[in-house]
């Protein structure tokens, strides 16, 4: 059985969705990070960077929200979350994966966490107001990519769509344009909705409207 540490709606969220879609037995364990469990000596050993979400399958920790996707996507591949290896498939599926890690989300940080990037408090209003603008510029790429198709990985639904609809959930709260309003990206976030099992996580996880 897996075991998922999660906080509510955070990185965690990904992965759930993918636990569900997988029918894979699971337990969720909360970790409080308002109440500073993330930084316990436990958790750490667990994942030693104090990030959510780890998971955990036979003693074996894999953190990195990205990764734990990959794992289990290639561990459960009747689910058919991502194509084959050697694929070109899998090969743009992945590029999109690691787009949304590696670009889109460490700009996020700079919006929901805009003091840990000033040295000076006065600027925290202006790395905000600067993080969603480069996140509508990620997001009108993404939109464009969308018009070609239903599913950013390729033909079929998988695990680039489920962190790109983490991504656009999470823009809900921008001041300006979120997400959802561009036209394919809030297709895509109504497909997604759609799914049982994307239904399922959130009502695990006790997420209630705006949706994204």
């Amino acid at each position: 059985m897996y075991k998922l540490f999660y906080n509510p709606g955070m990185a965690s969220l990904a992965p759930h969705i993918a636990l569900e879609e997988i029918g894979a037995d699971y337990e969720l364990v909360r970790v409080d990070t308002a109440a500073g469990e993330h930084r316990t000596a436990a958790y750490l050993a667990l994942n030693p960077t104090g990030r959510i979400p780890t998971l955990l399958e036979g003693g074996q920790p894999v953190f990195e929200t990205a990764a734990i996707l990959l794992y289990l996507a290639d561990r459960h591949p009747e689910a058919g979350l991502i194509p084959a290896v050697g694929t070109m498939e899998r090969g743009l599926a992945c590029q999109w994966l690691v787009h949304l890690a590696n670009t889109v989300h460490p700009a996020f940080v700079c919006f929901y966490y805009p003091e840990r990037h000033v040295a000076d408090p006065a600027n925290v209003a202006d790395v905000k107001a600067t993080a969603e603008q480069r996140l509508n510029l990620m997001f009108d790429l993404l939109d464009a990519e969308l018009e070609k198709r239903n599913w950013l990985g390729g033909d079929a639904y998988g695990v680039a769509d489920i962190f790109l609809f983490m991504m656009v959930r999470w823009g809900r709260n921008f001041q300006h344009r979120p997400p959802r309003l561009l036209p394919n990206l809030g297709a895509h976030a109504a497909r997604m909705m759609s799914r049982p099992a994307v239904r399922r996580a959130f009502e695990r996880e006790g997420l209630a409207e705006p949706y994204f």
